[in-house]
């Protein structure tokens, strides 16, 4: 389970690619394997696919809620915020797959006419992979066999050929392009939030410092929080630093104080009430449960 994000100098997602030398991640996921259920909310430069193998899962992509069934898929456009979770708690396995723009991009003729086009449509934050519209079936078979192929010794070639394909068909099917110089003004804002979160959880902030970094009064904070991730600023804060916290109860022997402190929380109490109300059990029970000092 990956709790921690790396972050880019905008403070987007850096993603850990399968392969340093080819901008391609792949992994089969569960939503068991993060805490309640739910990811972090994200967002990359990278073109992001999901194909739900089992069970179902809610996906939010810019504030709007989608449901994924077995069998179903999405892509969700660069520079999205997204997260994948499962409001009761039910099991569902997919596919994850991530792939840089610029692997479409063999000269600037095609960065230029067929993939900024594409990924600068502001129509088009997602698309929906329905197995019963026999284009998008075919973008979601393509994605599978990426998987299948995975590891292969020409995996990188056939992964390319078939995002070749996949582009191919986004560009027939999809409406015109409707492109933008300007980036959503208020999604902007919000990223820049949510990055100013990323860097200095471990610190004291405020919703005043939150509302700052954004260029927006603390009410129009709260509103953009809400409507983007259903939840307030400070309550993003405290998800953010229990989640860090996580990586340090599985790796680390630092005592739950240490913790505490080293992720942002003023004392060791209100982390442990904070842990209890988020996951259902103390972090000394959640240690206990996976701690890999003690597996080793």
């Amino acid at each position: 389970m990956k709790t921690q994000v790396e972050l880019n100098a905008d403070a987007s997602e850096k993603i850990r690619y399968n392969d340093p030398a080819y901008p391609i991640y792949h992994c089969p996921g569960r939503l068991s394997d993060y805490p309640n259920y739910t990811a972090l909310n994200h967002w990359h430069e990278d073109l992001e696919f999901i194909v739900v193998h089992s069970g179902s899962m809610s996906y939010n992509v810019n504030g709007e809620i989608l449901t994924l069934n077995s069998g179903e898929g999405l892509i969700v456009n660069a520079r999205q915020m997204h997260y994948g979770f499962s409001p009761d708690r039910t099991e569902c396995t997919f596919l994850c797959l991530l792939l840089h723009p610029q692997l479409l991009c063999p000269l600037p003729s095609f960065k230029r006419n067929l993939i900024d086009p594409l990924i600068e449509n502001t129509a088009a934050p997602f698309v929906f992979l329905r197995p019963e519209i026999p284009w998008q079936k075919e973008i979601r078979d393509h994605i599978l066999a990426i998987e299948a192929g995975a590891d292969t010794r020409s995996a990188p070639l056939q992964a390319l050929s078939r995002m070749a394909a996949i582009g191919a068909l986004l560009v027939e099917n999809l409406p015109p392009a409707v492109v933008t110089d300007v980036e959503n003004p208020d999604l902007r804002c919000l990223k820049v939030m949510v990055g100013t979160i990323h860097l200095h959880f471990a610190q004291k902030l405020t919703l005043a410092q939150i509302a700052a970094s954004g260029a927006v009064g603390q009410s129009k904070c709260c509103k953009l929080f809400m409507r983007f991730l259903n939840q307030t600023p400070m309550a993003y804060v405290n998800q953010y630093r229990l989640y860090q916290s996580l990586e340090l109860l599985r790796d680390t022997a630092m005592s739950v104080m240490e913790i505490a402190l080293a992720v942002g929380f003023g004392s060791a109490s209100y982390y442990a009430e904070t842990f209890r109300k988020n996951f259902d059990q103390s972090p000394t029970q959640y240690r206990k449960e996976h701690n890999m000092l003690q597996d080793a």
